[in-house]
C-alpha cells in the first residue's frame, strides 16, 4: 500500500522506493509507519504524511493510523516538526486574504480572475491556493499536468512557484490527483498550508492573493496568525442564506484578535444576462443583496459581477475570463483596480511610525 504514496518532486517515484519508510509497526488494529527524512524537512511532509495514512486506511479501513517522523542523521533524537518563518515573504508588499463565509459564491473564481486582472494593471502578483480540501486553482488556471519543483538552498528547502498569465500560482492541488481526496485532521491540513504559503520563493511582488477556504475554522485562524495579511476581501452572492455566513467571515475579521482591514466586498452572481438579450438582467439570486450589506457594514462595494457563461467556460478551459477585452474581463480589470485603489489608500492612513 506504501506504494500508492509518491513524492511528486521527486518524479513521482514512491516513498518506499526513496528509502523513506524507516520502519512499520502493527500493534493489534493500530499501525504505525515512521518516515525518515535526509537532513532537512522536506518541504511537502505534511503532504506525505498526509498520504501515508490515507493509504492505509483506503486498504484497511478502520485502521488507527499514525505516522511519525525522524532526520536519518539524527534518528534517536525526537523529530523537530515545522521551522516556518517568514522570510520568502520578506519581498512581498501586501497579502490580501480573499474569503467568504460560505462555499459555492465563486470565491476561487473571483479571486483567480483578480490575480490575472492585476497582473494586467502591471502589478507583480501571485496566488496561493489555500482551499487544502478542494483546490480549484490548477484546473481554473490550466496547470494541473504540472508539478512545482522544490530545492535546498542552504539548509532550507523552497519551493518555486508555477508562472503563467503573468502571475505565479501555487496549489496543494499540484501535489495530488485529481481525483485524490485529502483525508486531514485541521492541524495537518494547517501546516501542509502554511508550507504551501511560507516555504515558496514568491521572490518581489506587490500583492499574494490568498484563496481561503469557505468557514471561519482552524485553517482560517492560522493564516490570519501566521502568515502576515495585509487584509482581505469578502465575495458573496446576493441571496440571504449565503450573506447570512458571510456576515460571520466579516466579523472573523473584524475579531478583536484579529482585527484585520477588510478592503472591500465583491458581489458575485449579481445578474444573468444572457447573450441573446445583452441588456436585460435577471436577478436570479437576489437584488443588491451584497450592496446592502457592504453598506450595513460600512465596506465598500468593489464590484457586482455578473453571471456570464464565458467565465465559467473560461474556468473550464484554464483561461481566466480576465485575460479578454470582453465585458466580463473588463470587469474584472475594474475591480481590480478599486482593490489597489482602497489598498494603497489604506496604506497612505495609516499611522507612520
Amino acid at each position: 500500500m506504501l506504494f500508492d504514496v509518491q513524492h511528486p518532486a521527486k518524479g513521482d517515484r514512491n516513498i518506499v522506493e526513496l528509502g523513506m519508510v524507516d520502519k512499520v509497526e502493527c500493534d493489534g488494529n493500530k499501525v504505525t509507519v515512521t518516515l525518515a527524512f535526509p537532513k532537512h524537512r522536506d518541504p511537502l511532509a505534511e503532504y506525505l504524511i498526509g498520504s501515508t495514512k490515507a493509504a492505509i486506511i483506503r486498504h484497511s479501513p478502520g485502521t488507527e493510523v499514525e505516522v511519525r517522523t525522524v532526520i536519518r542523521e539524527e534518528a534517536k533524537k525526537k523529530p523537530a516538526g515545522l521551522n516556518l518563518g517568514t522570510e520568502e515573504l520578506s519581498q512581498v508588499r501586501h497579502i490580501i486574504g480573499v474569503a467568504s463565509g460560505k462555499g459555492g459564491v465563486g470565491k476561487s473564481t473571483v479571486a483567480v480572475n483578480l490575480a490575472v486582472a492585476l497582473a494586467r494593471l502591471g502589478y507583480k502578483v501571485g496566488l496561493a491556493d489555500a482551499d487544502v480540501y478542494g483546490p480549484s486553482v490548477p484546473k481554473m488556471t490550466g496547470t494541473e499536468t504540472e508539478t512545482p519543483q522544490a530545492f535546498l538552498d542552504g539548509e532550507k528547502e523552497v519551493i518555486m512557484p508555477l508562472e503563467k498569465y503573468g502571475v505565479k500560482w501555487m496549489s496543494i492541488g499540484y501535489f495530488a490527483k485529481p481525483e485524490q481526496a485529502l483525508i486531514w485532521r485541521g492541524p495537518m491540513a494547517c501546516n501542509a498550508l502554511k508550507q504551501m504559503i511560507l516555504q515558496v520563493r514568491w521572490g518581489e511582488l506587490d500583492f499574494l492573493l490568498i484563496d481561503m477556504p469557505p468557514g471561519t475554522g482552524d485553517i482560517h485562524i492560522s493564516l490570519v496568525h501566521d502568515i502576515p495579511l495585509t487584509g482581505a476581501v469578502i465575495v458573496t452572492t446576493p441571496q440571504a442564506v449565503a450573506l447570512a455566513d458571510v456576515e460571520k467571515g466579516v466579523n472573523m475579521f473584524r475579531n478583536e484578535s484579529i482585527r484585520k482591514p477588510i478592503f472591500g466586498l465583491v458581489e458575485n452572481m449579481a445578474w444573468f444576462t444572457p447573450a441573446e438579450l445583452p441588456e436585460n438582467r435577471y436577478y436570479i439570486f437576489g437584488k443588491n443583496g451584497g450592496a446592502e450589506m457592504a453598506a450595513r457594514y460600512g465596506i465598500p462595494l468593489l464590484g457586482q459581477i455578473p453571471i456570464v457563461q464565458s467565465i465559467r467556460e473560461c474556468g473550464d478551459e484554464g483561461e481566466p475570463a480576465a485575460l479578454s477585452d470582453r465585458p466580463d474581463g473588463l470587469a474584472f480589470v475594474q475591480l481590480a483596480g478599486k482593490l489597489a485603489d482602497a489598498v494603497s489608500s489604506s496604506e497612505d492612513s495609516a499611522p507612520k511610525e
